[in-house]
């Protein structure tokens, strides 16, 4: 009797959910309020914003800020939106230690169960050593691995057998490096314990519960999700996490995650080395106060899970507050300081009196976010010339064999042919035509085998502007990610040349001539 209490508490809880979200309930937002009615002050946020429209070194994407559980500001950069998925990069390994957490509640795992039990023989190196050997669950989540440096293992087909390989120079738990290795391999023991990925076995137990349904992720060529990057969530999904960590596990009155693993998981387990950052500069370094579980501790007492370019889920218990942003920003420390700076102070003790004024001029500011849009400009003389035409391209590194344009009014519809695929890409004048587009765009990982593999086409918004007569440029938006793609094109009588420039290596160009 008491198994078959315990499998029907098991169903009720895994799965009952699943079978309501497919009933067409309504999506479950989450509640807005007034930002003085929540102690948070209009102008406080105001200068938020303005400060990083300041900023050289940060292009924000989106934002949601909660107090008290209830959203008191949330907007978007136009041509982004708060409904788009986003790359999170490494804010997914966060994602990955909570599946960790959820396997131990249920008794599937242990922290202290040795990592070389899950893996065959095939897997694992000839001889395995002692640090290896000794190496557990709680080290892959506290980052200290052993190995120095990371081995590479993300161009195998088999990303297991070089992680696994790369030698254990430091004892298991002593030193702090912070790697992709670990959250993988811990994505591949969830597969191994439970038969699902890991975003699949996260469905009913977080994504669920909190009417996430947007969620993907990446996989590996073993099928395997990264689990140190690859989540896209959009940036409500995100403030829904760091709120569900905020209650510690609770959601609608259901302790979702346990709250002894969200102590454990947010609390510091190891610290920085000495060479990660300076001494002088750890007052003022939100790398410098210590690790958890996939979480970094923050300074003002808070924590967050951390991507890089600047992905942030910034959990505020002092503040019971959470504030959420997705971003393109070199310097990520500018784009925290922005917090601690501008919406720490505006996050009152007292009762704040109803500020209309104030509200008004934010709703404004809100409503006109919009990044820099290439200006508007006539079609150069060389339009009508090559519009129409198939440009045949030299041997490239890209591999674009064929570039053809075509000008309708206002909009410019760039093709192009590679030796796997035809891409065609539309570009507005003085505005974002917006389509998507199966083509990869930049990534940071774009060297792993298999990179962006699992994902449907991406969501693109594309605009053009005339250098002079025979120069345009064609700016992409990957407006769920972080990066965007420029075109040059430099027309000379019947000869293209097509630049694309790296975002992500300055400097390093790819140049392609059409043939005469």
């Amino acid at each position: 009797m008491k198994r078959l209490l315990s499998i029907f508490i098991l169903f009720y809880a895994l799965y009952l959910p699943s079978i309501c979200a497919q009933t067409g309930s309504k999506t479950d937002f989450l509640p807005q309020s007034t930002p003085e009615a929540q102690d948070v002050s209009s102008a406080g946020i105001i200068a938020f914003l303005d400060a990083a429209a300041k900023l050289s070194k940060l292009e924000l994407h989106d934002f949601v800020i909660l107090r008290h559980g209830k959203v008191v500001a949330e907007g978007a950069w136009k041509p982004y939106d708060t409904q788009f998925k986003h790359t999170l990069y490494s804010t997914s390994k966060s994602f990955t230690s909570t599946a960790i957490g959820f396997a131990v509640q249920e008794g599937r795992l242990k922290l202290t169960d040795k990592v070389v039990w899950f893996f065959t023989k095939e897997d694992l190196p000839a001889t395995i050593s002692e640090n290896l050997a000794e190496l557990n669950i709680r080290h892959l989540l506290t980052m200290t691995v052993g190995q120095e440096p990371e081995p590479p293992y993300a161009a195998a087909n088999n990303w297991v057998k070089p992680a696994l390989a790369g030698p254990v120079v430091n004892k298991p738990g002593s030193k702090f490096l912070y790697n992709n290795l670990g959250p993988f391999l811990l994505s591949a023991i969830i597969q191994k314990v439970t038969g699902q990925k890991l975003i699949d076995y996260l469905k009913p137990r977080l994504f669920i519960p909190l009417d996430i349904k947007e969620a993907d992720y990446e996989t590996n060529p073993q099928g395997i999700n990264v689990g140190g990057y690859g989540l896209r969530l959009n940036i409500e999904s995100m403030a829904k996490f760091g709120q569900l960590f905020l209650q510690k596990g609770k959601w609608k009155g259901r302790q979702v995650l346990s709250a002894e693993w969200i102590a454990e998981a947010t609390k510091i387990q190891i610290g920085q080395p000495p060479s990660y950052v300076s001494e002088a500069q750890k007052p003022t370094s939100d790398w410098a106060q210590g690790y958890g579980y996939f979480f970094w501790r923050c300074r003002n007492n808070a924590y967050r899970a951390d991507g890089a370019m600047g992905q942030f889920i910034v959990v505020m218990p002092d503040q019971d507050a959470v504030v959420a942003l997705t971003a393109n920003a070199p310097d990520m420390q500018a784009e925290l300081n922005l917090v601690w700076d501008h919406l720490l102070p505006a996050m009152k003790a007292g009762k704040l009196k109803e500020d209309r004024p104030a509200q008004t001029a934010l709703k404004s500011k809100l409503t006109a976010l919009a990044l820099s849009l290439p200006p508007k400009t006539a079609n150069g003389s060389s339009a009508k010339a090559i519009s129409g035409k198939t440009f045949i391209m030299e041997p490239n590194s890209l591999k674009i064999q064929s570039v053809s344009l075509e000008f309708k009014g206002d909009l410019c519809m760039l093709k192009l042919k590679t030796d796997a695929s035809s891409h065609d890409l539309s570009f507005g004048s003085g505005y974002w035509a917006k389509g998507q587009t199966t083509r990869h765009g930049p990534s940071l990982t774009f060297g792993s085998k298999g990179s962006l593999k699992g994902l449907p086409a991406f969501k693109v918004a594309g605009a053009y502007t005339w250098k002079d007569d025979d120069t345009l440029e064609m700016l992409l938006r990957y407006t769920e990610s972080v990066h965007s793609q420029l075109y040059k094109v430099k027309i000379v009588g019947d000869v293209i040349t097509l630049e694309v420039p790296s975002p992500l290596n300055p400097g390093m160009n790819v140049t392609i001539k059409s043939v005469q």
